[in-house]
């Protein structure tokens, strides 16, 4: 066979499989990656409205220049409000940073310690989450602990549960998903078990210690730790689709609005946040950055040092068995193109 017939042989076999390929790829995905990118965030944040989302804000705060917050869609669908730049969100696993932070801040005070393990400190457990004699905070913090997701639990979402006892309860005397250490397997009830451990530490609800070392410093007043603490109406509505009921007065942990948590992630990278010895700590344990999903919210947060830049971006529609998470995701990744190629 002649070295041109091998090449044109090659070029049908990649021909085909790539058609093949976008055959199974969902077209809006397609879609979304393709057609041209806008001039300006607020154009993008409009078309998000194009691929399903009910409601989408976006902080934008780049180094130089005044932040800037843009929204489309509705705060609340069924009432007919508009998204609002500065409504409360509820943050799922972004709130994570914040715990890491204040884990990190108690382990600098000598008031916890990385390296005792869940039998040290929750000796109750002991028999009934595998391996609590191995098992370390930082192995928790690092989700490195291989205890099972409460969350990963038969049909869940469909009535979560919101004491500390009943969702820890859905996971006591499970095997292990692996051995401690071993591997890493994203889990909440690492930071279910977290929660509690600094709540025990410190004497008190762990928030209000988030509240006085992190919020407070920053001047970061529309940061909740949790629904009862703010004012419902103010919270942006959430969907999840083919369910027409308003997500929004579900308990699922901290809320904030999106000007708050790009002021906290903006400290959190600078260093801003930390005193003298914290941010060694806080560096070996965790990330500088985060996304967040429960049903009705999905959310990013990130530093872009190449730009010195921080994007958050809230959606308000989820459907867990569809593709929304990759559209978000698709709009933030056209977003930070916008932003790098200089249009606001």
């Amino acid at each position: 066979m002649t070295n041109q017939k091998s090449k044109l042989i090659i070029r049908i076999v990649l021909f085909v499989g790539t058609v093949i390929s976008l055959f199974f790829v969902p077209w809006i995905l397609v879609k979304a990656w393709i057609v041209p990118i806008p001039d300006t965030v607020q154009e993008q944040v409009n078309e998000a409205l194009d691929y399903g989302f009910d409601g989408i804000i976006v902080y934008v705060d780049e180094s130089g220049k005044n932040p800037a917050l843009y929204a489309a869609g509705w705060h609340d669908r069924e009432n007919k409000i508009p998204a609002k730049p500065n409504a409360l969100f509820k943050l799922a696993s972004i709130s994570k940073l914040y715990n890491a932070v204040a884990i990190a801040k108690l382990v600098h005070d000598q008031r916890l310690s990385l390296d005792k393990t869940v039998a040290d400190y929750f000796p109750e457990l002991v028999g009934r989450i595998e391996n609590a004699d191995k098992i370390t905070v930082r192995m928790m913090v690092q989700h490195r602990s291989g205890i099972p997701n409460y969350t990963d639990t038969f049909n869940y979402w469909a009535a979560p549960k919101e004491s500390y006892q009943e969702r820890l309860e859905l996971v006591l005397d499970l095997p292990a998903n692996f051995e401690p250490g071993e591997d890493y397997e994203y889990s909440n009830t690492n930071y279910l078990l977290l929660a509690e451990l600094m709540d025990r530490a410190l004497g008190y609800d762990h928030f209000q210690y988030i509240r006085e070392e992190i919020l407070m410093p920053l001047g970061l007043k529309n940061t909740f730790g949790s629904l009862k603490e703010v004012n419902i109406d103010e919270v942006m509505s959430g969907y999840y689709v083919g369910y027409d009921a308003d997500l929004k007065t579900d308990k699922q942990g901290m809320l904030a609005t999106a000007e708050d948590v790009g002021i906290f992630i903006r400290a959190l990278n600078d260093g801003s946040l930390f005193r003298e010895g914290e941010q060694e700590i806080y560096s070996s344990i965790y990330g500088y950055e985060h996304t967040g999903l429960i049903p009705g919210y999905q959310s990013i947060a990130k530093y872009h040092k190449d730009m010195d830049t921080v994007i958050i971006q809230f959606t308000n529609t989820t459907n867990f068995d569809g593709y929304n998470w990759n559209l978000s995701e698709i709009i933030y990744s056209r977003i930070v193109k916008i932003v790098r190629n200089g249009h606001g």
